[in-house]
């Protein structure tokens, strides 16, 4: 079985919830062990929190929004965050936050969270994409198998 979606947001912190709950909703009606729904939404949410603060700064207007695309294929889960913000350098300026820092957490979580992480510049226009995937465990009754 084949899902996928693609979110076209505005960059307010009430986009993260929406995506995180339509992520929730597909992997429950696809079948999809909790535990690895959660960890999938907590990495998407951080993903967005950081489209939404880092995001910004284009000049021909596109930085108001961002791009959240879940591809549910088989037995993996990939799941894309893009933005229109100046993105990353280098891959090496992304460091593990202070134990005392409010902020800074979010890449490094998704990095736990799932099984492969890659983040780049978008191509083109600039910014930044941050792609993660998940291998998927299914429950034994999936409600989508059932209807």
């Amino acid at each position: 079985m084949s899902i996928w979606w693609s979110l076209h947001l505005r960059r307010e912190a009430a986009s993260v919830p929406l995506a995180r709950r339509l992520l929730i909703g597909t992997m429950e009606t696809a079948g999809v062990d909790p535990d690895v729904s959660y960890d999938l939404s907590v990495a998407l949410s951080e993903a967005c929190a950081n489209a939404v603060e880092h995001g910004g700064g284009s000049r021909d207007g596109s930085s108001e929004a961002y791009r959240v695309t879940a591809y549910l294929d088989g037995e993996k889960c990939r799941i894309e965050v893009a933005d229109a913000g100046p993105g990353f350098t280098r891959t090496q300026d992304i460091r593990p936050a202070r134990a005392d820092a409010e902020h800074g957490r979010g890449l490094c979580l998704i990095r736990e969270l799932a099984d492969h992480v890659h983040i780049g510049a978008k191509p083109g226009r600039g910014g930044t994409v941050v792609s993660f995937d998940k291998m998927l465990k299914w429950k034994k009754d999936p409600s989508l198998l059932t209807a």
